[in-house]
């Protein structure tokens, strides 16, 4: 996994905990799924790098 990665999984994991924080503060359920959706994105991405990661050579 290079660094963009993880950077980009960071950077989508913390948005998705400040939408999904915004939405329970607000009562926005729409906005609280979206946080959540984020932070499942960014959760996936790191098991793929993850399977990648184990099957290069290094």
């Amino acid at each position: 996994m290079d660094a963009a990665d993880k950077i980009k999984h960071a950077v989508d994991d913390a948005t998705g905990k400040v939408k999904e924080g915004l939405g329970k503060a607000t009562d926005d359920h729409s906005m609280q799924a979206e946080g959540e959706r984020d932070q499942t994105k960014a959760d996936l991405g790191r098991a793929k790098d993850n399977v990648k990661d184990a099957f290069t050579d290094k």
